[in-house]
């Protein structure tokens, strides 16, 4: 996105590319509900909510969840019949977490398998995104050896089948999104993938500079907070 249409991102245009996300261990179905009313409240796209608290009363919205969540060290069949049930239960988007070890370790290919297998129980039109731990990898990796292997990634779930790609569960310790992580997969598969940051943006500068660097979604617990930050039109 260039200077000036980033200058002029609006409240609306912006809630268009939130999932309003509530993944708290500790959250009730109420809790639940509430984050729901919330989403329709604010007019954004999406709510992300544990496969646990599925189904959920969301009309107008689209439903999200995730699958090996948030470790990604869970069996492939596991993730994908996780993935299948949250389905059947209502949702329309799945994000899946990798096993980012072996992202880190260069075993692109099982990566890579684990995607086609959540591809093979959920056929499109169900939207993937596929969660990569970004700041994981370049903190194992480095900055530019890091990007390399994110690219690397993005090229091989867009080839399983992912619909987008995505950096953080922001549960991970190495923390959430940064701007370097997202124009590294806008270089790989921008225009290709939609590309979701997630994980520590609560604020309207940081979704802006993340907008910027090529995010088409954001994954956000603080929505309102985000929103007020920019202009209504």
């Amino acid at each position: 996105m260039d200077a000036t249409t980033q200058n002029h991102l609006t409240r609306a245009r912006v809630a268009a590319m939130i999932d309003h996300t509530l993944l708290s261990p500790d959250a009730s179905r109420d809790d639940v509900q509430a984050c729901v009313d919330e989403a329709r409240d604010l007019g954004v796209k999406a709510v992300c909510v544990s496969p646990a608290m599925l189904p959920v009363r969301a009309e107008g919205l689209t439903v999200a969840t995730v699958a090996g969540f948030p470790s990604g060290k869970h069996h492939s069949l596991v993730k994908a019949m996780e993935g299948r049930l949250a389905v059947d239960q209502g949702a329309v988007e799945v994000d899946m977490v990798i096993d980012v070890g072996a992202a880190i370790v260069g075993a692109v290919d099982e990566v890579m398998a684990d995607v086609l297998t959540m591809r093979d129980a959920v056929p499109p039109p169900t939207v993937i995104k596929v969660i990569l731990e970004t700041a994981a990898i370049h903190r194992a990796l480095g900055e530019e050896a890091g990007d390399r292997r994110i690219e690397e990634l993005c090229h091989a779930v867009a080839r399983a089948g992912a619909d987008l790609v995505k950096t953080s569960t922001g549960f991970h310790p190495a923390g959430g999104a940064s701007v370097r992580a997202v124009a590294a997969m806008h270089r790989a598969v921008g225009g290709q993938l939609g590309i979701k940051a997630s994980g520590g943006i609560r604020d309207a500068d940081t979704a802006r500079s993340m907008i910027g660097a090529g995010a088409t979604r954001l994954g956000l617990s603080g929505s309102r907070a985000v929103l007020e930050g920019f202009p209504e039109g």
